[in-house]
């Protein structure tokens, strides 16, 4: 069933270009594949990604090491063409390793549960689970835990605490190590040389158990027959073992890992044909030109903030370095952007040669065809193995097992392997031993920085569409990102201003215009509502929904008596004020805002009235097509005012700034 199904995506992939290549690859994989005893696990990642794209949930590219897979390609379960882009099969499974290798499937954030739902709907409710996680006692938190058991105060425990660097992978041992002060308090009293003294012994053991994001476990039957199951306080269940015991007692486990960029993209796209009306055809982002001018400019600008992976201050230094012209840079900079290579001066190199500042040479021409897209830098694990294949004769199973005594640093296994490249080397392409042991030594080097190019690819594939969108249709691109950052005040300024820098304005929210998500008018984006602090999905829901079945609010006292009651309490109606998203309908701020607990308060009543069936004299119409009650005669509020409630509810200054008087001054 898995070759049928393969062949049958290898002629819907490829149509009339299937070459041998092709045939011989995928021929390779499906050997592999159902020696290795993989098929059904194939078969059931191509289920759940199928049922996704039939049911309108946006399934990713690829991620890790699968996008290396024709087989996975022709599925659907990835969407890079490993042949373009010179992907190695082998760096995903490997025939000659005993380990098993996961399909992990990024899912659009927001609809990520339905697909697993979908699962335990095939498969049975008693024989899916969520993974068991724990969390560890780390170099920080174990001394806040034990100062609190041996009754230290918060104030000296939090000193103590606040002294251990938060840099990632700390641990105690190191941390007394690098902090002098750190290590004095060890002996400075009994106290505090048992704090010391009991956190080293407790450092890295299980502290508590939550459910891991994205694993599932599916079982070949009830779950009771295979694992041990745990009830969390929640009434969630999952299983008592975690990722690594079950991968070692044989069982299956997924990955469906909720990426915020598809939903993103999904987004934009929608705020697209929106905008482009009937009868203009949808833009499909599997067929966008990887090309394109302008994606170039705006990345050589490093004008990223909200593009996937490409964003952060480093990255875009990086941009400005490198000045990507081609999707192959793009593939590089993703993989080059991390502490080793960083650290190692391979970007300088990679910039350098790029920019023909430096000689691009290769210590063997049979290196050039494989090192030419990095101009002569080793960036990826995979360029390792090609190495190895091309000029010692390995196979690329063989290859893929030298990478990973590299990567790991194995040295009785790289001594055996370096006498066998080495012989390989001479007896191939009659390469010198002296020149055969320098070329093992550097890619040695590189092993352990280099990155695995099918993963690299597949996120530079959605890089690239973010940037695409962001240099074609920038409102709508920004309006999907700021609706995906709705609960992240700071996410929130940073793109109000890269959209107001790049020329689009933010309208403010107003209840007569916004809806509950960051929306496109004309060449603006509103704001939406449920970014206003306070102002949860249920009131924004009813507020648009009476809008649209009786048009817009002509006054507070309007919105109020035709929107449920149940729905806007005083907190609701005060934010939206504070937000300025009352300022169409007439009034002060200052007076909108006294006049909330009053209009609330006749509201209630209206409602209590109707509750008990009754009418007025003048019967039910007249009685509940009352008068606006006049606003409240209070004073405004001074401009400084204004804008400090405003930043309590939007979390920063939205209309104007307390600075903006004298911002002649500032410059």
């Amino acid at each position: 069933y898995l070759r049928r199904l393969a062949h049958e995506g290898m002629a819907e992939r490829y149509g009339d270009q299937v070459t041998e290549a092709h045939r011989a690859r995928i021929e390779y994989e499906l050997d592999t594949i159902c020696t290795v005893g993989y098929a059904r696990y194939f078969l059931i990642v191509r289920d759940f990604t199928d049922y996704a794209r039939k049911n309108g949930v946006s399934v990713g590219p690829g991620r890790g090491s699968a996008a290396g897979s024709i087989v996975s390609y022709c599925l659907g379960i990835t969407d890079l063409d490993p042949i373009r882009f010179d992907l190695l099969f082998e760096r995903f499974l490997n025939p000659e390793r005993v380990s098993m290798p996961d399909i992990d499937i990024d899912f659009s954030y927001e609809n990520r549960q339905k697909v697993i739902d979908y699962v335990v709907g095939k498969y049975g409710r008693e024989s899916v689970s969520q993974i068991i996680t724990f969390g560890t006692m780390a170099a920080r938190a174990v001394v806040r835990d034990v100062g609190r058991a041996i009754g230290m105060s918060f104030a000296e425990v939090d000193r103590v605490a606040k002294l251990v660097p938060a840099d990632l992978g700390m641990t105690l041992p190191k941390a007394l190590e690098i902090v002098p002060e750190l290590k004095a308090l060890a002996t400075q009293d009994e106290t505090h040389a048992r704090l010391i003294r009991c956190s080293l012994a407790l450092e890295g053991l299980a502290r508590h158990a939550s459910t891991h994001a994205a694993g599932v476990l599916i079982a070949p039957g009830h779950l009771t027959d295979y694992v041990p199951v745990y009830k969390s306080p929640k009434g969630d269940f999952t299983t008592q073992y975690d990722m690594k015991s079950l991968e070692k007692v044989g069982l299956l486990k997924m990955d469906f890992l909720g990426l915020r960029t598809l939903t993103v993209l999904e987004d934009a796209l929608r705020h697209i044909a929106a905008s482009a009306g009937d009868g203009a055809s949808a833009l499909d982002l599997k067929s966008i030109p990887l090309d394109d001018k302008p994606t170039y400019e705006l990345l050589q600008k490093a004008q990223t903030i909200g593009v996937f992976q490409l964003e952060s201050s480093g990255m875009r230094d990086l941009l400005r370095k490198v000045l990507p012209d081609t999707f192959e840079d793009i593939i590089a900079i993703n993989a080059l952007f991390r502490p080793g290579p960083i650290q190692s001066g391979m970007i300088d190199d990679f910039v350098k040669r790029k920019h023909r500042k430096q000689k691009v040479s290769y210590m063997h021409p049979e290196l050039e065809p494989i090192l030419s897209n990095t101009y002569g830098v080793i960036v990826y694990q995979d360029q390792v193995m090609q190495i190895a294949n091309r000029l010692a004769g390995f196979s690329l199973a063989q290859a893929d097992l030298l990478r990973r005594a590299m990567g790991k640093k194995m040295p009785e296994e790289m001594s055996r392997m370096k006498a066998t490249f080495v012989e390989g080397c001479a007896k191939t392409h009659q390469v010198p031993k002296k020149k055969a042991e320098e070329l093992f030594d550097l890619m040695e080097k590189f092993a352990g920085y280099g990155f695995v190019r099918s993963h690299s690819a597949a996120y530079a594939v959605l890089s690239y569409q973010c940037a695409y969108l962001k240099a074609h249709a920038p409102a709508a691109y920004l309006a999907a990102s700021l609706t995906s950052e709705v609960g992240d005040t700071d996410r929130i300024v940073t793109l109000v201003e890269e959209s107001k820098r790049m020329g689009i304005a933010v309208l403010p929210p107003d209840v007569n215009q916004s809806i509950a998500s960051f929306s496109i008018e004309g060449p603006a984006i509103r704001f939406g509502l449920s970014a206003i602090k306070n102002v949860g999905q249920g009131s924004v829901e009813s507020i648009v929904a009476a809008r649209r079945s009786g048009g817009p609010f002509l006054s507070l006292a309007d919105l109020v008596r035709r929107v449920e009651v149940a729905q806007i309490n005083r907190r609701v109606l005060e934010s939206l004020v504070l937000a300025g998203a009352c300022d169409g309908l007439g009034g002060e701020r200052a007076q909108l805002f006294e006049a909330v607990g009053l209009l609330l308060t006749q509201a209630q009543d209206r409602a209590r009235a109707v509750a008990r069936h009754q009418e007025s004299l003048f019967g039910a119409d007249q009685s509940f097509a009352a008068t606006d009650p006049p606003l409240p005669f209070v004073p405004p509020w001074p401009a400084d005012e204004r804008l400090r409630r405003e930043k309590e509810v939007l979390g920063f200054y939205f209309s104007d700034h307390p600075l903006a008087a004298y911002r002649h001054v500032i410059e």
